[in-house]
């Protein structure tokens, strides 16, 4: 599988969605569906079903005028919350929108001693259509899984989300 760059990992373990929901289905119970976006992206966009959000990346509210964006940063917490469920020998699957940063979660996983890593290469949303002729042209219409109609969910298990912790603090100062 000749891959980009961004979605390349130290540990060279990769699925497609479709793959991913295979695995998962083969073995419910021993393998693990990660979902590495932000929880504001798990929520709002939707997510697969079985998915478990541990978000590897938190959108950081400080305006950044060069690049016109609001960047994100990693979440310090990552590795400990992903520790919450699953060990370096458990299999997991990690997605993100496109492949991008679950590539990058792989590797700290990787670096701390996980072995069994895969990257859904593309991702929840998919890849960009790139054919200017085409009125999807530049949007994430092409694979990935919502578009190959996997199990999709805009409903919420809290047992099933690990929220960030400065979003826990947050919220019990405001009790």
């Amino acid at each position: 599988m000749k891959l980009p760059k961004e979605k390349e990992t130290t540990l060279g373990l990769y699925v497609t969605a479709k793959e991913a929901c295979g695995m998962w289905e083969a073995q419910p119970e021993s393998v693990k569906l990660i979902d590495v976006r932000t929880t504001e992206e798990f929520l709002f966009v939707g997510h697969p079903a079985m998915a478990w959000n541990i978000p590897a990346f938190l959108q950081s509210y400080a305006w950044d005028a060069s690049g016109r964006k609001l960047p994100m940063k990693p979440n310090a917490e990552f590795i400990a919350e992903v520790k919450q469920i699953a060990g370096p020998d458990d299999m997991l699957l990690l997605m993100c929108r496109s492949g991008g940063r679950s590539a990058l979660a792989v590797n700290a996983l990787a670096k701390a001693g996980f072995k069994n890593v895969f990257n859904v290469v593309d991702g929840a949303e998919g890849d960009t259509v790139d054919d200017p002729d085409s009125v999807f042209h530049g949007q994430r219409m092409r694979n990935g899984w919502k578009n190959s109609g996997l199990p999709w969910s805009w409903d919420l298990d809290p047992g099933r989300v690990v929220l960030p912790r400065l979003a826990e603090k947050a919220t019990n100062a405001a009790d």
